[in-house]
């Protein structure tokens, strides 16, 4: 850790508390995974898709569960790791471009995903976002597999200040980009939650993918 980064992340975080409120981040951060839809779409079969088993459960709350560790503080991410589908990629950040669009990490790197920095950081009070491409027009890229995720199976976000925050998924589902439930995926639910989101649904190569596959996790242990 170099001397000028806790400056660093100080603006950062300082830029992120000036953030617009969610109802807006949540339609801006749709028109932005639209440009997540780079891939030919032409692999196989194509991504895997969520079953609706995995859908979560609307019901559930914190409460319901066993109880959570204590939230931690502030500091970006720096890689995630989802063992279930083997992800091993570095994580760069991603705000508003001039647009108003999110940025995606770069297509042409297909291992790499992005933190939005307009969230909070992983493990933080609140829920954090991390995006990535689906597939880029060489073959699959960093979260090809997310819609094969399962509830149970873990999301690990390592941060610049070391600590890792392990969060558990307890649903996966597909959205129509027309129809994203910005409120649902993105609002705070008090604790440390983290949504993993790509491309999915079905492909035109006129519009590419018409949703998007949404994990939903929480925060159950820091390493």
């Amino acid at each position: 850790m170099s001397a000028s980064e806790p400056a660093e992340w100080a603006e950062e975080e300082e830029r992120r508390r000036r953030r617009a409120p969610w109802g807006v981040i949540a339609l801006v951060l749709l028109t932005g995974l639209a440009l997540i839809r780079n891939g030919s779409g032409e692999f196989d079969t194509g991504p895997p898709q969520p079953a609706a088993a995995a859908a979560p459960d609307t019901r559930a709350t914190p409460d319901t569960f066993v109880a959570e560790p204590a939230a931690l503080s502030f500091s970006p991410a720096d890689r995630v790791r989802i063992p279930a589908i083997r992800v091993d990629a570095p994580v760069m950040s991603v705000g508003l471009d001039a647009n108003g669009w999110v940025g995606a990490p770069p297509p042409e790197n297909p291992n790499l995903a992005g933190w939005f920095t307009g969230a909070v950081s992983p493990g933080e009070k609140g829920t954090a976002v991390i995006v990535g491409h689906v597939d880029n027009q060489q073959g699959p890229a960093v979260f090809y597999g997310l819609g094969a995720l399962k509830k149970g199976n873990r999301v690990e976000v390592v941060r610049k200040d070391g600590r890792t925050a392990v969060f558990e998924i307890y649903g996966i589902e597909v959205f129509e980009k027309s129809k994203f439930p910005g409120d649902r995926v993105y609002g705070s639910k008090g604790t440390p939650e983290l949504r993993v989101i790509t491309c999915g649904g079905g492909f035109s190569k006129q519009n590419g993918y018409d949703g998007n596959v949404v994990v939903f996790a929480r925060l159950v242990t820091v390493g």
